[in-house]
C-alpha cells in the first residue's frame, strides 16, 4: 500500500505544477503583459501616455516629461518611504499621490486618479458625489510639465507621486 503522504504529496505536486504551467502559459500569451520587462507600465512615457490619453479625451494639449521634476517626486517618494503616508509634500507643483499593494503601476495609479472623472461636473465646475481633484489635476489645462516617482516602501506597500508645472486646481477656475 505504502506511504499515504508520498500520494498525497505527488498528487499535490502534480496539482501545483499544472496550476503554475496554466499561469504562465497565460501570462506569456497575454499581449499586455510583458514577463521579460518588471518595469512595464511605469516608465516615464507609461506615466506620460495614461496622462496624456485623458488629457485628450478632453481637448487639452499633452504633458511634456520633465526630469527635474522627476527627481523631486523621487526625492520625496524616498521620504515617504519608512511609512508610505499619503502626505502631500506641500511643494511647488501640483501633486497627485497613490498606494497600492502587489503590482500598482504607474497605469493603474494614473488609472485610479482618471476614474474620479465620474465625479466631476463641468457645468458647476464642482465635484459631485465623490472625489474629483485627482482628475482634474491630471487634465489641468495649464499644467504643460509632469515627474512621477514609483517606490516600494519598507512596508511592502507601493508609492506613486507625479507633480505638474503649473499646478492646478485653483478655486473657481476650470480645468478645461
Amino acid at each position: 500500500m505504502g506511504n499515504p503522504f508520498t500520494n498525497i504529496s505527488s498528487i499535490l505536486f502534480l496539482l501545483i505544477s499544472s496550476l503554475l504551467f496554466m499561469a504562465s502559459s497565460t501570462i506569456a500569451s497575454h499581449p499586455a503583459i510583458d514577463t521579460t520587462n518588471p518595469a512595464q507600465q511605469n516608465s516615464p512615457q507609461d506615466f506620460l501616455n495614461a496622462h496624456n490619453h485623458a488629457r485628450a479625451q478632453v481637448g487639452v494639449k499633452p504633458l511634456v516629461w520633465n526630469d527635474t521634476i522627476a527627481s523631486y517626486a523621487l526625492d520625496y517618494a524616498r521620504k515617504r518611504y519608512g511609512d508610505c503616508e499619503l502626505e502631500h509634500s506641500d511643494g511647488p507643483y501640483g501633486e497627485n499621490l497613490a498606494e497600492g499593494w502587489g503590482r500598482l503601476s504607474a497605469v493603474d495609479a494614473v488609472g485610479m486618479w482618471v476614474s474620479e472623472k465620474s465625479c466631476y461636473d463641468y457645468n458647476s465646475n464642482s465635484c459631485v458625489g465623490g472625489e474629483c481633484l485627482h482628475y482634474t489635476q491630471v487634465v489641468w489645462r495649464d499644467s504643460t510639465h509632469l515627474g512621477c516617482a514609483r517606490l516600494q516602501c519598507h512596508n511592502g506597500w507601493l508609492f506613486v507621486t507625479c507633480n505638474y508645472d503649473p499646478p492646478g486646481n485653483y478655486v473657481g477656475e476650470r480645468p478645461y
